[in-house]
């Protein structure tokens, strides 16, 4: 009986440290492994004339790329974080410096199932979504629409997830998400920004009820990610976000739908194409109405913005 103990006490700890046996009766234990991946990319464009008859302006334009992850995967369990940050800025000679990008996302889900037959996970998903700086109406630059956390996403849920290569293909379906608005600046909450209740005032102006700073919403989720080789050094990957919450305006789906080309020209020196299509009901499009510095706002609106680059990579 001693013996016996003593040794399920030495194949409990083989266990614990992901070490194998040798005897037949044990399975071999897949030994975790944390996997750690970052890359920093680096674009610039640059024009300049020099008596040039046709006419043109100097301009110069710079995009900062940071993309990390850390990934943990042991037999039918994985979690998996990521983080991406954009930022770019273009400078004409007529004009002050302007944003072009300004991304900062963070991305953990977590999954198991219940043998390896199967490529259906139950999955947890958590992501968030904001960006660094003020944006603005150009060339106004005195009244901004958006500032970090104004907005802000977030996005909460659980459900089903399908997937035996998740770095190249998973299809997530989640029918319980909270989706929560952040709109923590006090000017673009009393307006109503972004979804959130605005503020309410009297007959003569005064403020009676500041607006929303955080709205919530359940809803579905449906994810879609897709990554192939097209050709030799050419990748092509697609990522679909597809949400509609339940109570307010169910069936009016927010769409958020990114395309990448990835061109390799050696292992440092890339170019890429991206396509980035959004449609939310609740982001109102507002225009010039003539008049400087007025707008007027005409309601939601496909938004669309593509992006070509030409820059370094590093890998670590």
């Amino acid at each position: 009986m001693r013996k016996i103990l003593c040794m399920c006490i030495v194949l409990l700890c083989q266990f614990l440290n992901g070490q194998t046996t040798d005897t037949d009766s044990v399975a071999a234990v897949e030994e975790p492994k944390w996997i750690q991946k970052n890359r920093v990319s680096l674009d610039i464009s640059e024009v300049t004339f020099v008596n040039w008859n046709s006419g043109g302006s100097n301009s110069i334009s710079g995009l900062l790329g940071l993309n990390s992850s850390l990934n943990y995967d042991r037999q039918n369990f994985f979690w998996k974080n990521s983080g991406k940050i954009r930022y770019g800025v273009n400078k004409q000679e007529s004009q002050k410096v302007r944003k072009t990008e300004d991304i900062l996302e963070l991305d953990s889900k977590i999954g198991y199932r219940k043998d390896s037959l199967t490529n259906w996970f139950f999955s947890g998903h958590v992501n968030f979504k904001s960006q660094f700086t003020n944006g603005y109406n150009y060339p106004n630059k005195e009244t901004p629409i958006s500032k970090f956390m104004a907005p802000g996403y977030m996005f909460v849920g659980a459900g089903a997830e399908y997937g035996k290569d998740f770095d190249k293909f998973s299809f997530y379906f989640s029918p319980l998400t909270v989706k929560t608005t952040f709109v923590l600046d006090e000017a673009l909450a009393n307006k109503g920004a972004f979804g959130v209740e605005p503020a309410v005032y009297d007959a003569e102006g005064n403020l009676i009820r500041s607006g929303q700073r955080i709205r919530n919403e359940v809803g579905i989720l449906v994810s879609h990610f897709f990554e192939t080789e097209m050709y030799e050094n050419i990748k092509i990957s697609t990522k679909l976000n597809l949400y509609t919450d339940y109570i307010d305006n169910f069936g009016n789906v927010d769409v958020d739908w990114l395309v990448n080309f990835d061109f390799k020209v050696n292992q440092f020196v890339k170019a890429s194409l991206s396509s980035h299509l959004k449609y939310d009901d609740d982001i109102k499009i507002s225009t010039p109405t003539g008049v400087d510095g007025e707008y007027v706002e005409r309601g939601a609106r496909v938004q669309w913005k593509q992006l070509l680059g030409i820059g370094v990579t590093f890998n670590f």
